[in-house]
């Protein structure tokens, strides 16, 4: 009789090891000028703006908004809080 082995659980180390090392999609290049984590940056022409909410942030609130590149598919995330520089443009997925 022959085993066959079992996939690897999702939660198992082999899976998790596999979900790093996967390659990521490179950044378009307009996505790639954008500058991070860094208030009032400007993003770029091709961000399809997606939804928005309020947060609040202790300090006050801050808006979170929702974009997609249409060239490479990055999804990102711009934070406007206006008692905090060092938010901003983030990348959310690829």
């Amino acid at each position: 009789m022959t085993q066959v082995p079992l996939a690897a659980d999702a939660t198992s180390p082999e899976a998790k090891v596999a979900k790093v090392t996967q390659p990521q999609a490179p950044l378009c290049e307009p996505c790639s000028g954008i500058q991070q984590n860094w208030r009032r940056a400007p993003g770029h022409a091709e961000l399809v703006q997606g939804s928005n909410r309020k947060v609040d942030r202790g300090q006050g609130q801050a808006t979170l908004t929702q974009y997609v590149c249409d060239r490479c598919g990055t999804a990102w995330v711009y934070e406007n809080n206006k008692a905090d520089q060092h938010v901003g443009w983030s990348v959310v997925s690829r």
